[in-house]
C-alpha cells in the first residue's frame, strides 16, 4: 500500500492517517511504524526506510511527511517507489503540493492519491448534521450554519465546539449553541458589521463590548473591520465576477467572500469610501492623540449606522 494524503483540509488529512495508522497497528503492532520528516533527514535515510525489510514484524509501514523539501527524493522518487521492499506499506503526507511539479504527477500516478480540501459553508452544514447524528444528537440545517458563522470554518474547532454541545443537550439548537460557545473575534466583528448595516446599532454596540470584554485591543478590532473593508471593497471591484472567482483570484476562501456578499450589497461605493476614510482619520488620532479608544470606537460604529 502506497497512500499519498494531501489537500487543504488538516482536520480530514488528520483524520485519514490516524485511521490508516491505527488499523496497521492493529496488526501489525506500534514498533513497526516509522515516521520520517523529509527536510530533517537525508535521502539515504528515506531510501533505507522503503528498502529494508521489517525488523520483528511481517510489515513495517513508513510515514514520510513534506517529502517535496527533499530535494534529492524528489529526483529520485520513481526510482525508489519502484523499487521498495514488498513488505512496506508507505504514507507520504504532502499537503502543499506544487501540482506543476515532477513530483505531483509521480505521486497522482503511482500511489493511491487521496485529496481532502477544505469545505465551503453549505459542504461545512452537511458535515455538522452528521456529525450530530454519529453523536446520537441533532442539529438543523440553520442552526449548523450559525455554528459555523459563530465559530469560522476550522473543522476541529467545529468538531470540537459540537461534541460539547452535545454533551449538554442532545437536542443542538441556536440556544444552547450561545449557552456553551464563545464566538470568535472575527466572526462577531462580520456580526457587528452585518448589524450596523443592517441599521441595528443597538447590537453592533452589544457586540463590540462583548468583544472588549473578552480582552480583543480596539486596535485589533479596527484591524478587523479593515480586513472587512478589503473584502467588500474586492465584491465591489469584481461585481460581474462569482464569489468563487474572486476568492481565487484574491486568495481568499470562497466562505469568507460569499457570507461578505450581503453586507457589500447594502452599501455603495462611496459611502465605503467615507468609511474607510472616518476609520483611517480614526486610527491615527487613537495613535497620536490621548482620546479613549472605546468611546471613540463607539462613537464611529454609530457614525457607520446612520450613513
Amino acid at each position: 500500500m502506497i497512500v499519498t494524503l494531501s489537500g487543504s483540509n488538516d482536520y480530514l488529512i488528520s483524520k485519514e492517517l490516524h485511521k490508516l495508522l491505527s488499523d496497521f497497528s492493529a496488526s501489525h503492532g506500534d514498533m513497526a511504524v516509522e515516521k520520517l520528516f523529509a527536510d530533517e533527514v537525508d535521502y539515504q535515510k528515506i531510501y533505507d526506510a522503503l528498502t529494508s525489510l521489517p525488523f520483528l514484524s511481517t510489515r513495517k509501514m513508513v510515514v514520510i511527511y513534506d517529502p517535496s523539501t527533499n530535494k534529492q527524493f524528489i529526483e529520485k522518487a520513481e526510482y525508489l517507489l519502484n523499487n521498495m521492499a514488498d513488505s512496506t506499506d508507505v504514507i507520504f503526507m504532502e499537503t502543499k503540493i506544487d501540482k506543476r511539479s515532477s513530483l505531483y504527477t509521480i505521486l497522482k500516478k503511482q500511489t493511491d492519491y487521496r485529496e481532502f480540501n477544505k469545505l465551503d459553508e453549505n459542504g461545512l452544514v452537511n458535515w455538522l448534521v452528521g456529525l450530530a447524528k454519529t453523536q446520537k444528537a441533532t442539529i438543523s440545517s440553520s442552526d449548523a450554519r450559525f455554528l459555523v458563522e459563530r465559530l469560522g470554518t476550522n473543522q476541529q474547532m467545529l468538531f470540537s465546539e459540537l461534541s460539547k454541545v452535545a454533551l449538554y443537550d442532545k437536542n443542538i439548537t441556536k440556544k444552547t449553541i450561545e449557552l456553551n460557545t464563545e464566538p470568535i473575534p472575527q466572526s462577531s466583528i462580520f456580526n457587528l458589521l452585518e448589524s450596523i448595516f443592517s441599521g441595528d446599532s443597538k447590537r453592533a454596540l452589544t457586540l463590540y463590548k462583548e468583544q472588549r470584554a473578552l480582552q480583543v485591543d480596539p486596535q485589533i478590532i479596527i484591524s478587523m473591520i479593515v480586513w472587512q473593508f478589503q473584502i467588500i471593497s474586492l465584491i465591489k471591484a469584481g461585481r460581474n465576477l462569482s464569489s468563487e472567482q474572486i476568492a481565487k483570484d484574491a486568495k481568499m476562501k470562497p466562505y469568507t467572500v460569499s457570507k461578505t456578499t450581503r453586507i457589500a450589497s447594502k452599501i455603495t461605493l462611496s459611502q465605503l469610501r467615507r468609511m474607510i476614510h472616518d476609520l483611517l482619520d480614526l486610527d491615527i488620532k487613537l495613535k497620536s492623540k490621548k482620546i479613549d479608544p472605546d468611546e471613540a470606537l463607539e462613537l464611529y460604529i454609530l457614525s457607520l449606522s446612520l450613513q
